[in-house]
């Protein structure tokens, strides 16, 4: 499938409850054998970053969960996490659910 998409991405912090504000994520398309940064932004107030604009193919978005919990002097096991897709003609949501020790994340609508 071809055409232009959208990528999106939900950070919840799980131990708090809430959304991760202030989480750096950049979005990379894989161009080759190498990656190429298309965005990058923090998490809003709602945990939200969106409407980042891409052609479908591999991608993957890095979260920089290390600057971000240190932010909050709380010492964790992944400085950042990296997840691998492949962004489709349309919308692609990508959610992840943090904490310190472990992470998680799904397809989201």
């Amino acid at each position: 499938m071809s055409g232009p998409c959208t990528v999106s991405s939900h950070v919840l912090d799980a131990v708090a409850g809430r959304p991760a504000a202030g989480v750096r994520v950049t979005l990379l398309k894989r161009d080759g054998n190498d990656y190429t940064e298309v965005a990058s932004a923090p998490t809003d107030a709602d945990g939200r970053v969106a409407g980042w604009r891409t052609e479908p193919g591999p991608h993957r978005l890095r979260f920089d969960t290390g600057a971000w919990f240190a932010d909050r002097d709380i010492d964790t096991f992944y400085p950042e996490v990296e997840i691998a897709f492949t962004a489709t003609a349309g919308h692609s949501h990508v959610p992840l659910l943090l904490s310190p020790f472990a992470y998680s994340t799904y397809r989201g609508s």
